[in-house]
C-alpha cells in the first residue's frame, strides 16, 4: 500500500525527522492564507499522487509570488498528473501540499528496503540525490552507497555515522543524519515497510538536515495489524479494477497489451503471460484467481477481464489441483451468461476433472476454443486477438 507525501512526512515528524514546514490544502482559495501562515517570499506547490517523478511531470512547481502560487493551484487541482512512474492517463490531483522554500545547499538520497539477494533490510544513500537519482543509480552505481542489516538484528548510532561521513557529513550534520537514519529504521521495522525512501535529503545554508521529499509503501499482507495505516489509505489513487477484484480475493493488476489473461496460481500466471509474448502477443492483464477458487469468482475474473477496452481475446489456463475444472468451466458459463461473449476465448484445462470441464465448455452453446496443450493455447489466442 502507498500513502501520500504529507502522510508520509507526518510519520517522520513522529520519529524525529525534520521536514519543512507546508500546509496542506484541497482548493485554490486557500493558497493565500497557506502562504501567509508559512510566510517567507518563495514557496512550492506538490502535487500529491502516488507516483514518483512528480518534478519531471509538471507536479512540483517554485512560486515567487501568491499569484504563482494561486495560478499553479488552478492548474493542478482536478487534473491528472502524468509521470514516468504512471501509466498514460495519469493520477488525480485532489490535494496539494505546499511548503516554504528552503536554502539548499546539497541534496542527498536515502532509502530502505527488503533485498531479497540478501536477505536483508537495506540502506540505500547517495551523495547524488534529486529527480536523476534513477539515472545515477543505472550510469554511476558506485555512486549508491548500500549497508545491509540482519532482520534479526538491529542499526546502530555507530553504523549511521559511518554512512554519514561516507556522504560527506560531518560535526551536527552527522548527528542529525544519525536521528534521520535511526528514524527512518524504527518507521520501517515497526510499520512493516516495504520501501522508505528521502528523495532529496537536503541540508540548508542553516545547517539543517530536512527531508524535502518523502516516500513509504508498506507490506499489503501486515497491513492486518496496522489499523493506523490502512486508515491513510486513498483509493482514488488506486486502478478501480484491482480494488474490485481483491474484495473477491482476486489478483489483479491491469497492463497495457491486448491479451486478457485468467490463471490460477501467480508462477503459472507469469509463465502464461511469458508464452504469450514469446508467441507475438501481448499480456492485458496479470489475473492470479488462486488455487481454491469457485465458479462466482471465477465469473468475476471474466467479467473483469471483458471490460478492459483493449482486450482483443481472452486465455484461460488453468491447472486444476485443490480446484477442479469442471467448476472452472461453471464459471466460465455464468460469466458468458452474465456478460455476454464479444471476444475470442481460449481455454486450457489441465488436471482435476479436466476431462469432465472441457466437455462441458465443448457441449456449450458458446462459441470456445478449447486446448488441452498450453502451447498451442497461447498460438490460438495471439491468433485470433490478431
Amino acid at each position: 500500500m502507498h500513502i501520500h507525501e504529507y502522510q508520509a512526512k507526518t510519520l517522520f515528524r513522529q520519529s524525529n525527522i525534520k521536514t519543512p514546514e507546508a500546509i496542506l490544502i484541497d482548493n485554490t482559495a486557500d493558497a493565500s492564507s497557506a502562504c501567509d501562515k508559512l510566510g517567507g517570499n518563495i514557496w512550492v506547490v506538490k502535487a500529491q499522487v502516488h507516483a514518483g517523478g512528480r518534478g519531471k511531470g509538471g507536479g512540483v512547481i517554485l512560486c515567487r509570488s501568491l499569484e504563482e502560487v494561486e495560478s499553479a493551484c488552478d492548474k493542478l487541482l482536478g487534473s491528472n498528473l502524468i509521470t514516468p512512474q504512471t501509466d498514460a492517463k495519469g493520477l488525480p490531483i485532489n490535494q496539494l501540499l505546499i511548503e516554504g522554500g528552503q536554502n539548499i545547499e546539497r541534496e542527498l538520497y536515502l532509502g530502505l528496503l527488503v533485498d531479497r539477494q540478501t536477505q536483508q533490510i537495506t540502506i540505500l544513500a547517495s551523495t547524488e540525490g534529486g529527480m536523476d537519482i534513477e539515472k545515477v543509480a543505472a550510469e554511476t552505481p558506485e555512486k549508491i552507497i548500500k549497508f545491509g542489516i540482519d532482520p534479526l538484528g538491529t542499526l546502530n548510532e555507530e553504523s549511521c555515522l559511518s554512512i554519514a561521513s561516507q556522504l560527506n557529513l560531518e560535526n551536527d550534520l552527522a548527528n542529525q543524519f544519525s536521528t534521520t537514519l535511526l528514524g527512518l529504521y524504527e518507521i520501517f521495522t515497526e510499520k512493516d515497510v516495504s520501501l522508505i525512501e528521502i528523495n532529496p535529503l537536503i541540508t540548508t545554508a542553516e545547517n539543517n538536515l530536512i527531508a524535502l521529499d518523502g516516500k513509504i509503501d508498506f507490506d499489503d499482507n501486515a497491513l492486518y495489524r496496522h489499523e493506523d495505516i490502512v486508515e491513510l489509505r486513498d483509493v482514488s489513487q488506486e486502478d478501480e479494477k484491482e480494488n474490485e477484484a481483491s474484495e473477491y480475493q482476486l489478483n489483479y493488476i491491469s497492463l497495457d497489451g491486448t491479451i486478457g489473461c485468467m490463471v490460477n496460481g501467480a508462477g503459472l500466471a507469469m509463465a502464461t503471460m511469458d508464452l504469450i509474448e514469446h508467441h507475438g502477443g501481448s499480456p492485458a492483464n496479470f489475473l492470479d484467481v488462486g488455487g481454491g477458487t469457485t465458479a462466482q469468482r471465477v465469473a468475476k475474473a471474466f467479467e473483469l477481464i471483458q471490460t478492459e477496452v483493449n482486450v482483443k481475446g481472452v486465455l484461460v489456463n488453468i491447472f486444476g489441483g485443490i480446484v477442479r475444472c469442471d467448476l472452472i468451466a461453471e464459471g466460465i458459463l455464468q460469466a458468458i451468461e452474465k456478460v455476454g461473449l464479444n471476444l475470442p476465448i481460449v481455454v486450457r484445462l489441465e488436471g482435476t476433472n479436466a476431462a469432465a470441464g472441457l466437455k462441458l465448455l465443448d457441449e456449450s452453446s458458446a462459441d470456445i476454443y478449447t486446448e488441452a496443450d498450453l502451447t498451442q493455447a497461447a498460438i490460438k489466442i495471439v491468433e485470433l486477438s490478431k
